[in-house]
C-alpha cells in the first residue's frame, strides 16, 4: 500500500522517470558486481584445486568476493566505505576462528562452513584479506 503511495506521488510529481533511470543504474552496478563475485567464487575455488596456487591467493579472492557482495549492498555509498566495511568484516571473521565452540566446529567441518568461516586463525591470512580489499578497491574505482 505505501509503496502504490508512492508511486502516486511520484507520479504527479514527475519523478517516476528519473528515479526509474536512477533505479535501472543501480541495478547493472549491481548486476556486475554479482557477476565479478560469481567469477571471483569461481577463480577461488579453482585456486583450492591447484597445489602450485598459493593458499593466500584464495584468500584475497575471498576478501575480493565479500567486497563484491557488500557493494551489492552499499551500491550507494563510497566504494571507500565499501572497502573499510569488506576488510573489517573479513578481519572479524579471520578472528572468529579463535573461537572453538562445539556447533561453530561442527560448522567449520562442513566443506561450506570451511569455505565460508575458514579452519583456523593466520596471521598471514589478515594480509592476504587486505591486499584482495585493495585490489578489488582498485579495480573498483577504475571502472566506476
Amino acid at each position: 500500500m505505501v509503496i502504490f503511495v508512492l508511486m502516486v506521488y511520484m507520479e504527479l510529481l514527475g519523478l517516476e522517470k528519473v528515479i526509474s533511470l536512477n533505479m535501472m543504474k543501480l541495478k547493472r552496478k549491481q548486476q556486475a558486481y554479482l557477476l565479478a563475485a560469481l567469477v571471483i567464487i569461481f577463480l577461488g575455488l579453482g585456486s583450492r584445486c591447484l597445489s602450485f596456487i598459493p593458499d593466500a591467493t584464495g584468500d584475497a579472492l575471498w576478501a575480493m568476493m565479500i567486497f563484491c557482495f557488500f557493494r551489492m549492498i552499499l551500491v550507494a555509498k563510497q566504494l571507500k566505505f565499501v572497502a573499510l566495511v569488506a576488510l573489517v568484516f573479513s578481519y572479524v571473521d579471520e578472528f572468529s576462528q579463535l573461537i572453538q565452540w562445539t556447533w561453530l566446529c561442527e560448522i567449520r567441518a562442513t566443506t561450506v562452513g570451511h569455505l565460508v568461516l575458514g579452519q583456523g586463525f593466520l596471521w598471514s591470512d589478515l594480509l592476504a584479506y587486505t591486499i584482495g580489499v585493495a585490489l578489488a578497491y582498485f579495480i573498483a574505482g577504475k571502472f566506476e
